[in-house]
């Protein structure tokens, strides 16, 4: 990997943290100042772990971009600081070029690619000519290493939206920086080839050591791919932790209807279901049981085909229950079933 890069040249006053996180944000805030002023990114606190995959994850508007950006060096806080193993990371008014040097990021739109330039040619020119035989090498273990070599002497306009996805990582790649930037990395990707590029990823950053951090509004895209998740709402960081514990265990109604889908019931509908409650709580699809029963008190309103398995909407006077029906079975709008909760969380 790169070498370890201070902060000190451009901002010559600043002096290390240590201790830190290898990025550390505290108190950090964005404002976008127009007709109206926005607050995109409002008083948050995050740490990134060196090594590992950490995804930004919220609805769209929620701030994750812009949380990416002032990592990176793009966007100046309004107020509060980031700080790359300690060092604050410079902004524009500190540096020329934005954009941190130990860092790439890798934008939704192919904006660095030249797409009318073939597949190596645009990972060899990020490359010095002083040492020809090892620009040849770095640029071919690059595009072996994302599994395109094969395409090294096709254009990049050519190609599909998958293939210039890997193109532009393997660009962002060849000069090994310590961390990837990814904005949406995968919104080109067809679904059959998403989980191939994301295995890979995370073998680069097993093979490298490679820090990632990606923003995603799928929470299919992360779950299996990150070892930690941001979860942003409304321009501030609402939960922190592991895909499991935050699948698991989120402390917020939010984090459970964005990872899980989760019904949300307040106390009132908790206790129609025999659940005894003070606070809000999610239920799970996955722990709704429930049986035909023609003395059942919920009724089947509709049934969603989702591939190997069924999301059953199940209604009764007081509330609506979302349900997964898994193995297939032959149910049918209209059904009368009793319904069992396995589990549920309360949230504080």
């Amino acid at each position: 990997m790169a070498q370890q890069t201070s902060s000190c040249q451009y901002v010559p006053t600043d002096q290390q943290r240590i201790g830190l996180p290898l990025i550390n944000g505290e108190n950090l805030s964005h404002t976008f100042h127009a007709h109206q002023d926005i607050t995109a990114v409002n008083t948050v606190d995050f740490g990134i772990t060196e090594g590992k995959i950490t995804a930004i994850i919220g609805e769209s508007g929620s701030g994750k971009s812009t949380l990416l950006k002032l990592i990176y060096g793009l966007l100046e806080p309004s107020s509060g600081e980031v700080r790359y193993r300690g060092w604050l990371i410079p902004t524009r008014k500190d540096k020329l070029i934005p954009g941190h040097p130990a860092m790439k990021l890798v934008s939704q739109g192919f904006d660095d690619l030249n797409l009318y330039a073939k597949v190596w040619d645009n990972i060899a020119s990020q490359l010095p000519n002083t040492d020809l035989a090892l620009k040849e090498s770095k640029t071919r273990e690059t595009l072996d290493r994302l599994k395109i070599l094969h395409l090294a002497q096709q254009r990049v306009a050519d190609l599909s939206g998958g293939e210039k996805q890997r193109v532009a990582i393997a660009r962002a790649l060849v000069n090994e920086p310590e961390v990837l930037l990814m904005d949406e990395p995968f919104n080109q990707v067809d679904a059959a080839f998403r989980d191939a590029l994301q295995q890979d990823m995370r073998q680069i950053v097993e093979d490298t050591g490679l820090t990632i951090l990606l923003v995603s509004h799928d929470p299919t895209e992360v779950l299996a791919m990150a070892d930690e998740l941001i979860v942003m709402k409304d321009a501030r960081i609402i939960e922190q932790g592991s895909p499991t514990k935050l699948y698991y265990e989120p402390t917020h109604s939010y984090t459970a209807q964005l990872l899980a889908k989760s019904n949300i019931l307040s106390p009132d509908q908790a206790t129609s279901l025999g659940i005894s409650s003070k606070q809000t709580i999610g239920i799970h699809q996955e722990d709704v049981d429930f049986k035909e029963n023609p003395q059942g008190t919920f009724l089947v309103k509709d049934i969603r085909f989702r591939g190997f398995y069924e999301e059953l909407v199940l209604n009764n006077e007081q509330l609506t229950l979302h349900a997964i029906l898994h193995p297939l079975a032959d149910i049918s709008i209209g059904s009368k079933v009793t319904v069992d909760i396995k589990r549920y969380v309360t949230f504080e």
